[in-house]
């Protein structure tokens, strides 16, 4: 069938909405998915720029929700009609996937980045030349196909609209704080970025407990906003030195934990710097920049830890549900992070989303949709 969707022609160009994209047909394990809206992520547009390695032309997107329309005749959890968020596919069959840890699943990166879908065929052709994907689900499209495991299951009764960017920005920082770090009551962390990522993540941290929850940017207006959303203390690193503010709040300590969103080298550096001893940061930004580690007194003598985070370390049809509780609870406000633009403003909405005017942009793809 044809379906619209926004297309990247090649490296570093625009997004243009074309018309005649025709959609893969059905597998016994695919879902048909109409798309109501889809959040853009700052890894949208590191594919966009080729910051990494993808085909083009390719249609980006990755934080759809929408409602089912046809379903394989081997799809058991989902019947049409149902509203769902989408998020990553893993295979369900390798030993991480099987040891409950799908974001490692050892075939991740050929699933989800390799431009086609898990069997090797395409999701999208334009007159008979292949079009790449992004993510097994390319959610920057009217109707996409995707695999059972990529889809979440939502209650019909919230907003579709706002539900997209929980498929990844929001999972992301919740479930780096939720899942790998773990906080307990008392501890205290510190967020670098007051992005989506870096506020789900604040947020996070006030929902485990700890009693300082430290947001760090160079925007006051985001700092105001992630006060509002539980932060106990923010700073601003344009004005101060962000590890000598932190340890004065943490009695010259340091914090337990730190996240670092921004993937800026300085930054970076000072996440793991502003720790106590015995403290663990977690770097989760796609950048191409690296950092310095001083191996001998940061790493051994003051025992601190770096880790990566993919995803959020999340399994989505647990992790979702389990933000809307949380959200319905008003423990967890991520709308107040998002600003709604139509489909044909993807372009300007790409723009306000690198420059920092948006925290979250969201493409609303289907107007006549009702909450």
């Amino acid at each position: 069938m044809k379906i619209k969707a926004a297309v990247v022609e090649k490296q570093n160009a625009p997004f243009e909405i074309k018309d005649d994209i025709e959609l893969a047909e059905l597998h016994p394990d695919d879902v048909q998915v109409h798309m109501v809206a889809s959040g853009i992520c700052h890894s949208d547009e590191a594919l966009r720029i080729g910051d990494a390695i993808i085909d083009y032309p390719i249609i980006l997107g990755h934080e759809g929700s929408g409602i089912v329309e046809k379903v394989g005749s081997n799809v058991q959890s989902i019947e049409p009609g149902d509203h769902v968020v989408l998020s990553f596919y893993a295979c369900g069959v390798c030993d991480n996937c099987l040891k409950g840890i799908p974001t490692q699943c050892i075939n991740y990166a050929k699933n989800n980045l390799s431009g086609v879908r898990p069997d090797g065929s395409n999701h999208f052709e334009r007159n008979g030349q292949k079009v790449a994907d992004m993510f097994d689900q390319s959610s920057f499209t009217t109707t996409t196909v995707v695999r059972e495991k990529n889809v979440v299951k939502v209650p019909k009764d919230m907003d579709l609209r706002k539900l997209g960017p929980l498929g990844c920005g929001y999972v992301t920082g919740s479930g780096t704080v939720l899942n790998t770090l773990q906080p307990k009551p008392g501890d205290t962390i510190a967020v670098f970025g007051t992005g989506a990522v870096g506020l789900a993540a604040m947020m996070a941290g006030k929902i485990s407990g700890c009693t300082k929850v430290i947001a760090v940017d160079v925007v006051d207006s985001r700092l105001e906003l992630a006060k509002e959303l539980g932060a106990t203390d923010v700073i601003n690193s344009k004005d101060v030195d962000a590890v000598a503010a932190i340890k004065e709040l943490t009695n010259g300590l340091g914090v337990k934990f730190s996240v670092d969103t921004t993937g800026i080298t300085k930054v970076m550096e000072d996440s793991i710097t502003a720790l106590c001893q015995g403290g663990t940061s977690a770097t989760i930004a796609v950048t191409p920049n690296h950092i310095d580690l001083d191996t001998w007194n940061s790493l051994c003598v003051d025992d601190k830890k770096v880790v990566g985070v993919n995803m959020g370390d999340s399994i989505p049809q647990i992790d979702i549900p389990r933000l809307i509780e949380f959200y319905k609870q008003g423990m967890f406000d991520f709308d107040k992070t998002e600003k709604f633009y139509d489909f044909e403003d993807i372009n300007q909405a790409t723009q306000d989303s690198v420059s920092g005017k948006t925290i979250k942009p969201v493409l609303i793809i289907d107007k006549e949709y009702q909450a």
